[in-house]
């Protein structure tokens, strides 16, 4: 991968989804910091889309600099808020099998908009939370043919093994307002055999917000399963909104 001048390479903040952590984004952070990025992925507290966002905008106020975001899943909502433009910090969206949901809209009413997903109450697992709430998580056994397809058996052992729960009212809360995607340029990464978010509903809301559309044959673990192409596009994203 050709190097950046470290110098002038745009900051990325990496932003996880649901059921997993930012362990997700290991192998393309290391592509993009060989690039000469500077990278941070920080970890979503995962209890509501106004908390995640609420720490977002926070975690974006240690970060010197305008920044690409990049979100992953459940992460897509978040990164679509509005007061994630609102921040003024953002040059750049990129959509990693993502949700990119417009106003009133939640995560689950657009994983419902089209069959294919394996999100399926049979398949999941809602659990109390020690500390309130509840824990939304999908079944290990079910793990790797919903998420992680095209990774190794012992890979998605492994991720089924270490799942990041999330509350599962989050996923019916809408957000209202415009949507960061109307006034960010956005690129979205359509991971075309994914069984978690199907490709048609990725398609549906990439064309809906103008969104630069990238298809790569891949599971809902796009990150790991093709870093490669997961951080050429982030690339794309940071060159085509760097300043002069």
């Amino acid at each position: 991968m050709e190097r950046t001048n470290v110098t002038s390479a745009r900051a990325v903040v990496l932003v996880h989804g649901a059921l997993t952590d930012a362990s997700i984004w290991h192998q393309v952070a290391r592509r993009l910091q060989s690039s000469g990025h500077p990278i941070a992925a920080p970890a979503l507290p995962m209890r509501s889309l106004e908390q995640d966002v609420a720490y977002l905008v926070g975690y974006l106020e240690r970060i010197e600099g305008p920044v690409v975001l990049a979100g992953h899943s459940w992460a897509g909502a978040v990164i679509s808020h509005p007061d994630i433009a609102a921040t003024g910090r953002v040059s750049a969206l990129v959509y990693v099998a993502a949700f990119q949901p417009d106003s009133g809209e939640s995560a689950g009413e657009l994983n419902a908009k089209y069959p294919g997903t394996l999100l399926l109450p049979e398949n999941l697992d809602v659990f109390p939370n020690p500390l309130g709430g509840a824990d939304l998580t999908l079944k290990p056994e079910r793990f790797a043919e919903a998420y992680a397809a095209d990774l190794s058996p012992e890979d998605a052992a492994v991720l089924a093994a270490s799942q990041r729960p999330i509350e599962p009212a989050a996923l019916g809360e809408a957000f209202t307002g415009r949507p960061a995607w109307r006034a960010i340029r956005s690129w979205a990464v359509v991971s075309t055999e994914d069984r978690s978010l199907p490709p048609e509903i990725l398609r549906f809301m990439a064309a809906r917000a103008g969104s630069r559309i990238v298809e790569v044959d891949s599971s809902h673990a796009v990150p790991l399963s093709q870093p490669d192409v997961v951080a050429r596009v982030i690339q794309e994203a940071a060159a085509g909104t760097a300043e002069p």
